[in-house]
């Protein structure tokens, strides 16, 4: 069993309604349950607002806006072991205006964003559909531990049928 998760929470964001550390500690708690041999388990989550979400996505993916969620893994050096696993980064003012848009709870949207980014931080992709397909039902394995809906299913149609990914369809993983 993994120990548990250890998140430095950093606020540079003016927004309200901002996850409180134990949830955040609970979401990526749920995720390294999936990994029990896992032992890296200090994450950074940083809320930002849109001028440094901008920023960074430009700097290192070329994309000159804003977006949800970028997760930097940590890469430690040869023969050297940390219990570092990276940082995400969340932009506050779009976590809210898709919540809005997708007709979702906030707290919702943000434990689907940490539980996506985690999970990219410990190598989950969704560049091929395949890859796509494994990391979403991880997702809804571990949201639904939280009683949390598919995220991937509009809310009006909790049944199954439609849905669509939330997420840009490139690699949000970003790589240092």
């Amino acid at each position: 069993m993994s120990p548990p998760a250890v998140v430095d929470r950093q606020i540079a964001s003016t927004g309200t309604h901002l996850p409180t550390q134990s949830a955040l500690e609970a979401w990526v708690d749920a995720v390294l349950a999936h990994f029990p041999e896992e032992t890296r388990t200090e994450v950074t989550i940083r809320f930002v607002d849109t001028d440094e979400s901008q920023a960074l996505n430009r700097d290192y993916r070329g994309r000159d806006r804003p977006t949800n969620v970028l997760s930097f893994p940590f890469e430690a050096p040869p023969g050297i072991e940390l219990p570092l696993l990276g940082d995400l980064v969340i932009c506050h003012p779009v976590v809210m205006q898709e919540a809005s848009e997708q007709g979702k709870r906030l707290e919702d949207h943000y434990a689907h964003l940490v539980v996506h980014g985690t999970l990219h931080l410990l190598g989950h992709d969704h560049i091929e559909e395949t890859e796509a397909d494994t990391m979403e039902q991880l997702e809804r394995d571990i949201l639904a531990t939280f009683s949390i809906a598919d995220p991937y299913l509009p809310v009006r149609d909790r049944s199954g049928e439609g849905g669509e990914r939330h997420f840009d369809s490139e690699d949000e993983r970003l790589d240092p």
